[in-house]
């Protein structure tokens, strides 16, 4: 069995994913009840969450930045 708590958030994502209309619908009934015009702003197309991965970082230039910052990564001491 499954816990009703566990299927809610499968019911919740809709409905916020709604949200936008549902305030486009309801701020447009306002504005008509005055006799003004709404007009639907321009939304942002969704974005990938993930960023591609950075350049490689030498280690052993981390860890002279990291161990010695007045010495700069391309100035490391090697012993």
């Amino acid at each position: 069995m499954v816990c009703i708590a566990c299927l809610l958030p499968l019911f919740l994502i809709p409905v916020v994913n709604a949200l936008p209309l549902l305030f486009d619908l309801i701020v447009g009934k306002i504005y008509r009840l005055f006799g003004w015009e709404y007009r639907k702003p321009a939304r942002v197309p969704a974005a990938c969450p993930y960023k591609p991965a950075s350049k490689n970082v030498d280690v052993c230039d981390y860890a002279s930045a990291f161990l010695l910052p007045h010495i700069g990564p391309s100035t490391a001491v090697t012993a």
